[in-house]
């Protein structure tokens, strides 16, 4: 491991707690591992790690946040959304793949939710007329993919810019019918999908209600 995955690791096994790892484990199965570190001890560690790691280069970032996720327990891989949402801006659109890779293994909401909203919006909204161009290009076919955490995330990737007033409105109601199209999944409980098009609705709703969506998408 490098020294600023070792930093973190050890880190997140220091502030971890049997009690809220075991609790973790009882509530959301055993598909990953756990140390019980809170979202609070995720982020303050990254943190750290990244103020004495000072000089990380884009490889650097995208290497280390390859290195956490690769073993399979939540708060690593927690750490690895917080380091890109840290360094978001270094990202380009070459680093959708390995988002994609990220999300296609997420397994939990609260992984992929803030790799959607967090890192892929804001990337895409931060890349220049041919970057967002291929980029578009990637969230049309995530939102015809199978995989349900993919479609999630090309739903949910605008939100940030839709409240902020930018965004764009067209391709999420493109992205939205091209997602609703695939049917429901049954062994997925409450359809992380359908979930994704109300969320970003509500939020519209409160924020941009000129904004419309067809009926028949729904």
């Amino acid at each position: 491991m490098s020294d600023a995955g070792d930093l973190i690791d050890a880190s997140l096994q220091r502030e971890g707690s049997w009690l809220r790892a075991e609790d973790l484990q009882s509530r959301w199965g055993s598909g990953l591992g756990y140390y019980g570190a809170s979202v609070g001890a995720v982020r303050g560690t990254v943190r750290d790690a990244l103020r004495r790691h000072r000089d990380l280069t884009h490889d650097d970032i995208t290497s280390l946040s390859s290195e956490l996720w690769s073993v399979p327990v939540f708060e690593r891989r927690l750490s690895a959304v917080v380091l890109l949402q840290s360094k978001v801006r270094l990202l380009d659109n070459a680093d959708l793949t390995r988002i994609e890779g990220f999300l296609r293994t997420a397994q939990r909401r609260e992984l992929s939710d803030p790799l959607a909203v967090d890192v892929v919006g804001p990337l895409v909204s931060g890349l220049d007329l041919p970057g967002r161009v291929r980029a578009d290009s990637v969230l049309d076919r995530w939102a015809r993919e199978p995989d349900i955490w993919l479609r999630r995330a090309a739903l949910l990737s605008p939100l940030r810019a839709l409240r902020a007033g930018g965004g764009d409105w067209p391709a999420f109601v493109r992205h939205a019918k091209l997602a609703l199209a695939h049917p429901s999944d049954p062994d997925a409980g409450t359809d992380p999908v359908r979930e994704a098009v109300a969320v970003v609705l509500a939020d519209v709703a409160v924020h941009r209600p000129e904004l419309e969506f067809t009926a028949d998408a729904t």
